[in-house]
């Protein structure tokens, strides 16, 4: 049986010698084993696994894009980061401990990973896609009642408790970053800076 750096040389050939640019490696969340397969063309489905649709946002490094799960039904969030636009090995790391954290959460007031996805030159991370949209747009609309005020609180502090719990801590939490689901409830998401 071929060892993995085997397989990978044999993978390079065929990009030269079919024209295919890219090699990605596909590894899902869940814990089942990754597989390799050969990159989508522009305008198809994400590894024929995701329809991209509009430009929720951006930023630097990165841009989250609204998709649907083609065999579910399902819609996510995918952040695509530009792996050339990283700075530094640094911003790197930062990524790749975002990713470790936010695979180790599971709660109902923290925005879910579902699945991570690599090409050579782009990491997609593939989120729960929350409907509502930041806090702080409903912030910036006006005053919340105080029950509605009490309801957000109560959903900050359990979902920053549990992440406490488990030795991790956001340290970026404000209203850009807390979004809302279609019932209202407060979803923790951009696990950027945390540790």
């Amino acid at each position: 049986m071929a060892n993995f750096s085997e397989v990978n040389a044999l993978l390079r050939s065929a990009v030269r010698v079919f024209g295919v640019e890219e090699i990605l490696l596909l590894g899902s969340i869940s814990g089942s084993p990754p597989m390799l397969e050969i990159g989508h063309a522009p305008g198809n489905a994400l590894f024929g696994k995701y329809e991209i649709g509009r430009l929720l946002g951006c930023g630097a490094f990165a841009k989250v894009y609204h998709g649907r799960n083609l065999r579910t039904g399902l819609s996510v969030a995918v952040k695509v980061i530009n792996k050339k636009k990283l700075p530094s090995l640094t911003m790197m790391s930062n990524v790749k401990r975002e990713i470790s954290i936010m695979s180790r959460l599971n709660h109902p007031y923290i925005v879910k990973l579902y699945e991570v996805l690599a090409t050579k030159t782009k990491i997609y991370v593939v989120m729960e896609f929350v409907k509502g949209g930041e806090l702080f747009a409903k912030v910036a609309k006006g005053r919340f009642t105080e029950d509605l005020s009490r309801k957000y609180f109560q959903q900050l502090i359990s979902a920053v408790g549990y992440c406490h719990s488990r030795g991790i801590f956001h340290r970026d939490l404000k209203p850009e970053n807390l979004l809302l689901d279609e019932n209202g409830n407060l979803k923790v998401s951009d696990f950027g800076l945390s540790a």
